[in-house]
């Protein structure tokens, strides 16, 4: 009786060791090797300053009917730059993953006596707290700039809980691609779908203000709703039920869909 009661917990137990282990482990390797991370972050802080001290006056002023002021321009952007972050990491994440794959390393780890999924797990939790690490950084530079957001502590948790979500669902979608590519070239060239998103939503310029053939899919692409959300927490905007509906669905099935496709195709034999 004793010995059937303990042995669920037992294999509990050790998946989490494993979790744990192979978390340490990807941390450790983002430390020792941070130049990736580094040069992905690159594009998110140019654009941020390029668009706010070159363009913020004549953008703020298309937004604004005419009224210039690089301060209100900043404070649209932002919410858009910290998503655009998120999807440049998750970049990183499909890089990585690929660079296991063709080092051997993942053929290594399925002859060894551990959970399978920690494998992933590992990748997927550490990828997404250094995006949360990653979009601190940016967003203080966005504060540094003149960003001030307008949000209560309530308001704080549900940003966080927003970022920490997209950058959960666009993580699994890197680490299925990383898995199904060649080599880590190709993995980079794989998650540019991902990163063009942000450009082609409400990050930069309302949807209102696109052609009419255009504004329907950079209304209900997966990037659009979510920032109009951060927006509304941020910044005390309106957010809007259907963009709330839109940000949960999108990056809960992102989540969903990329953990079962990443799962299958690291259960597979490998072939090379």
């Amino acid at each position: 009786m004793s010995t059937t009661s303990a042995s669920p917990r037992a294999p509990r137990a050790h998946a989490v060791r494993d979790n744990l282990t192979m978390l340490r482990r990807n941390l450790l390797h983002a430390r020792r090797y941070p130049s990736l991370t580094l040069n992905l972050l690159l594009t998110p802080v140019v654009l941020l300053l390029l668009f706010v001290y070159v363009f913020g006056d004549v953008m703020s002023a298309g937004i604004n009917g005419g009224h210039a002021d690089r301060s209100d321009y900043a404070a649209y952007l932002v919410p858009g730059i910290l998503f655009l972050t998120a999807a440049m990491t998750s970049l990183g994440t499909a890089v990585s993953v690929a660079t296991d794959m063709t080092e051997g390393i993942m053929a290594r780890f399925r002859t060894m006596a551990i959970s399978r999924a920690s494998v992933l797990i590992g990748h997927v939790i550490g990828s997404v707290i250094q995006t949360l690490m990653a979009l601190a950084l940016v967003l203080g530079i966005g504060v540094a700039i003149g960003f001030r957001p307008d949000a209560t502590p309530v308001e704080w948790i549900a940003a966080l809980g927003l970022m920490a979500l997209v950058s959960l669902g666009l993580t699994w979608i890197a680490v299925g691609l990383g898995l199904v590519s060649p080599n880590a070239e190709g993995a980079s060239n794989m998650g540019y779908p991902l990163v063009m998103l942000p450009f082609l939503s409400s990050a930069f310029v309302p949807v209102d203000a696109m052609p009419g053939w255009f504004r329907w899919f950079a209304e209900y692409q997966p990037f659009s709703p979510a920032i109009e959300t951060l927006r509304g927490l941020l910044l005390g905007t309106g957010i809007g039920t259907k963009n709330t509906v839109l940000t949960l669905a999108w990056f809960a099935a992102l989540a969903l869909v990329g953990y079962l496709w990443s799962k299958a195709r690291f259960n597979r034999e490998p072939r090379r």
